[in-house]
């Protein structure tokens, strides 16, 4: 892993010094010191606003295991270019920007106030006097990009369409709104600073103009996970604490178990899919709370229904939060203790065949419906190896029969396959150690079009 840390700051030198000079796309952009490699502040790895940096660049993408930031912007693209060659120049430009991003520099090597004075600048500027907030940028590919739904193979990919990339069911009591389902590319932006992530997302959909458009995106603040032992476990908008039993950076055996895809199973795969290898699959869900239903509910209940005491966090079973659950314990009447319809009981590993799962879920808050009810909830993100062992059967258990389904539904759905990142040292770089966009500028996922 690439994601290590350490105290200092990148040379001292601050994020507005280094906006100067260069065009977006083609032209030559980078980076004074251009690591990509190490991040640069301890406290970043606990989720704090520091003007951090975690690598671009590794075995792995950087916002997976990295420590969970804490605010996200994700947007999925259709992509409207049918050129092969546009796609894989998209892709060039997007893994150049947020290389150049994740570090704490501007999109383009001319930044927001300088360059051409009658072009645009290369950087819209929002975040010119911010520090880069630990910022992450992870690409990741929708089954629509190998193959539409009528069955059209636009840009030759439909051979390497993995066989895990399915379209993810209609579960029970799913309401899905079509207009935040799906899409053919998505990028997540996790940051310290919601404006970070936003000019992020801001910039990559800049530079797709003629190649992509947004299909849908997603605000997000609160994790709703931990993925590092240094951190605290945070609740979710029900006033529970979410992902106490996630799985952490800190373990790599399980997070290899069940979060990358490993060269076997790509080996397996009827299609050719070892450019997975080393890569996930992102479950994405929408996940609406019935915030004023809840409200109202008796603590008992919601207790009950989630199988978890609301202060500590510790299984009804007994123990404090990190306690293993006790199913087996009966109380009154001879009735167990964690109910059968609870979450807990009903989301544990051993009650799905041993799978597991790493969460890197948000609340999100988006206004109030014609009601006046808000339109709030859980935006949940899941990095797992393989959706169809590792989520959909846990989800249609869960749907069909977790007592917290009367409080939820879910309004948005997306799966996607996210590639391995890219080697240390494996991109361009000029004179001055910056890195440089050619017609062979190595890209996320690039084993894809190879």
């Amino acid at each position: 892993m690439t994601e290590e840390t350490s105290a200092a700051e990148p040379r001292g030198i601050s994020r507005r010094a280094l906006l100067g000079g260069g065009l977006l796309g083609a032209a030559a952009v980078g980076a004074a010191g251009f690591g990509l490699g190490r991040a640069t502040t301890g406290e970043a790895s606990a989720g704090a606003a520091t003007p951090g940096t975690f690598a671009f660049t590794g075995e792995h993408q950087a916002g997976i295991v990295t420590p969970a930031q804490d605010r996200l912007y994700l947007a999925a693209f259709d992509v409207t270019t049918n050129d092969r060659d546009d796609l894989v120049a998209l892709l060039q430009r997007w893994t150049t920007i947020a290389a150049r991003l994740t570090q704490g520099l501007a999109a383009g090597s001319y930044g927001p106030s300088s360059g051409p004075y009658d072009a645009p600048p290369d950087d819209t500027g929002e975040v010119a006097d911010l520090p880069p907030a630990g910022l992450t940028i992870t690409f990741g590919f929708g089954r629509s990009l190998f193959v539409t739904p009528d069955g059209t193979d636009r840009f030759g990919l439909a051979d390497r369409l993995p066989d895990a990339l399915v379209e993810l069911p209609h579960f029970p009591a799913d309401n899905l709104d079509p207009a935040r389902c799906d899409g053919d590319l998505v990028v997540q932006a996790c940051a310290d600073d919601p404006q970070v992530a936003v000019h992020a997302i801001r910039n990559l959909s800049r530079a797709a103009f003629g190649a992509a458009t947004i299909r849908w995106t997603q605000l997000g603040y609160g994790r709703t996970s931990s993925t590092s032992t240094a951190q605290r476990t945070p609740r979710n908008l029900f006033g529970f604490k979410d992902g106490t039993a996630n799985l952490k950076a800190e373990d790599p055996a399980h997070v290899a178990e069940h979060v990358w895809v490993p060269a076997a199973a790509a080996a397996a795969d009827s299609r050719d899919s070892a450019w997975l290898t080393g890569g996930s699959y992102l479950v994405a869900r929408r996940i609406r709370m019935t915030i004023e239903t809840w409200d109202r509910t008796s603590l008992r209940e919601q207790e009950a229904l989630v199988g978890r005491t609301k202060g500590e966090g510790a299984p009804l079973s007994g123990g404090t939060e990190f306690t293993e659950p006790d199913f087996a314990v009966t109380g009154r009447d001879d009735q167990p203790l964690v109910a059968m319809n609870s979450h807990v009981r009903l989301a544990h590993p051993t009650h799905n065949g041993g799978v597991r799962m790493l969460r890197r879920g948000y609340n999100f808050t988006d206004g109030n419906d014609a009601l006046g009810r808000l339109d709030a909830g859980l935006f949940f993100l899941a990095f797992v190896t393989d959706p169809r062992t590792h989520y959909i059967p846990m989800q249609n258990t869960l749907s069909r029969d977790d007592g917290l389904m009367e409080y939820l539904q879910h309004t948005g759905s997306g799966l996607f396959a996210v590639p391995p990142g890219l080697p240390d040292g494996s991109l361009v770089v000029g004179e001055d150690g910056t890195p440089i966009t050619t017609s062979a500028s190595p890209f996320v996922g690039q084993a894809l079009f190879a």
